[in-house]
């Protein structure tokens, strides 16, 4: 089947065809179709003519609203294959796919309930003749463009706004896991969307995200990713001035102050780096442990971090699947070799694991990093890998200190029983999502999103929605007059 969706119509791309590869053992999924200039302009043409002149104007707020419905109700349906399919593409365990899955149903659920709930508002004028309307309306084409890690929730969370609030769009995920985003394309059709109102276009970003951005008839671009691509992406899109909101990723503290509990220290801040074998946004690589605790607790991470099963993620008892690719792998093991040009300890891991039956896929061994220095590129950089650095504090004020000393801030957390200190450090700390005594959890009616140089703009909750509207402000004077304001007028008439 064509893998490439143009205005209603499944179609083969222009620039040949690409594999998707497994990374638990580097074997071929399939093949997908791949786009060339031509294709682009097609499918933003045709988002143009659905925004500008087809029926998906006239649709009403709880129409589009029904069709997020039913999009959340077919993917209940197919909730199964469609995670097999993310476990396959992204090589996570298939319990992972099976809460994605999930994740992304309830999104599409919130944005099918909060479609059309805001009308707008009145703004008294200060006149009993006029009416001041604050209106909600749709950017018009907009550009999604996807990472890798999590391609179908990520790209949940820009559909869904984006379809409730009435505009048209091209989607781009990462020419690394296509699969599912394709899936969500299928069921967007079967739903009722309108020809024209999603396509899904395939490639790489020089060959296909660059375009999207820079093209004319694109109103908005919303990007999830890296940091530098990101800052592309806002520099090209200033030249005609197109709204972006952009999401590039973290460096993320997990803080553990001394009076936390002994195993909810060590399970969270494992779990805060190791799920998805580190490849998450959010992920806690930075555990920044108070001293008196700070020995025991590494002691017992680099323990249970050693007997973390990798494998399948296909396969019963597996708790961490392979990196994305082999250029991944190779970044992550450059990252090691620069922790050991600078002196760093490798307390477990900073390697590939030796299991014969994991040679052929993309593995990285669970790995514990202390005594780095802290302009250490593991410390400042995003990892993205399972690469836990330890650092130390002694007081507050220190750990609020280290918390903020990054260039990102898209999420961190504090775990301490003293709730005052808790909500002391939350309060100072400059990222956009804080958790007190938990780490990754999320859910649809709250914002999402960074400051710094982790992004700009919001999604999931109300906010999420607000990114893909324009607010028009309609002044109707009820009773209009002449207001005589040039003499000319008046002396006209009187001749």
């Amino acid at each position: 089947m064509p893998s490439l969706y143009i205005d209603g119509i499944w179609t083969a791309g222009s620039a040949g065809t690409a594999p998707v590869i497994n990374p638990y053992d580097a074997s071929i999924v399939t093949e997908v179709d791949q786009a060339g200039p031509d294709d682009v302009d097609r499918a933003v043409a045709a988002a143009r003519r659905a925004f500008d002149t087809g029926p998906w104007r006239a649709t009403s707020a709880g129409e589009r609203g029904a069709i997020l419905g039913r999009i959340a109700d077919l993917l209940v349906r197919d909730r199964e294959e469609i995670a097999r399919t993310e476990t396959l593409d992204t090589g996570k365990t298939i319990a992972e796919g099976r809460q994605d899955v999930d994740d992304v149903t309830a999104v599409f659920r919130y944005y099918a309930g909060l479609a059309g709930k805001d009308s707008g508002r009145i703004v008294d004028a200060g006149s009993d003749t006029v009416v001041s309307r604050i209106v909600h309306e749709p950017v018009g084409v907009c550009t999604l463009i996807t990472p890798w890690n999590y391609p179908l929730l990520q790209l949940s969370w820009k559909v869904a706004p984006a379809i409730a609030a009435g505009n048209t769009m091209v989607i781009k995920p990462s020419e690394v896991t296509p699969l599912t985003s394709v899936t969500l394309v299928e069921l967007c059709a079967e739903a009722g969307i309108p020809a024209g109102v999603v396509n899904i276009l395939l490639g790489d970003g020089p060959s296909v995200g660059a375009p999207l951005t820079t093209h004319p008839d694109v109103d908005m671009v919303s990007f999830t990713g890296g940091l530098s691509t990101g800052q592309a992406i806002i520099r090209a899109s200033a030249e005609t001035v197109k709204r972006t909101a952009v999401e590039l990723g973290g460096k993320n503290p997990n803080i553990i102050f001394a009076d936390t509990d002994f195993e909810v220290a060590v399970d969270y801040a494992m779990l805060a780096v190791f799920l998805h074998s580190g490849q998450v946004c959010s992920a806690g690589a930075r555990l920044i442990i108070e001293d008196s605790i700070a020995d025991a607790v590494v002691d017992e991470i680099v323990r249970r971090a050693r007997l973390i099963r990798l494998g399948d993620g296909l396969a019963d008892g597996v708790e961490v699947g392979p990196l994305v690719s082999a250029a991944h792998l190779a970044k992550i093991e450059d990252f090691v070799a620069s922790a050991r040009a600078e002196g760093a300890t490798i307390r477990c891991g900073g390697a590939r694991p030796d299991a014969p039956e994991l040679q052929k896929g993309y593995f990285y061994l669970p790995t514990v990093i202390t005594d780095l220095p802290p302009d250490s590129r593991l410390i400042r950089e995003e990892t993205f890998g399972p690469l836990l650095t330890v650092e130390r504090f002694s007081t507050e004020s220190e750990a609020i200190r280290l918390g903020n000393d990054t260039e990102y801030g898209l999420a961190g957390a504090v775990f301490t029983q003293d709730m005052g200190r808790a909500n002391r450090v939350a309060n100072a700390l400059r990222h956009g999502t804080v958790w007190i005594n938990d780490f990754h959890p999320y859910f649809p009616a709250a914002e999402w999103g960074g400051m710094g140089r982790s992004g700009n703009g919001r999604e999931l909750g109300p906010t999420g929605l607000a990114e893909y509207q324009e607010i028009k402000h309609i002044w109707q004077n009820t009773e209009p007059e002449p207001q005589r304001w040039f003499a000319g007028g008046t002396e006209g008439q009187q001749a």
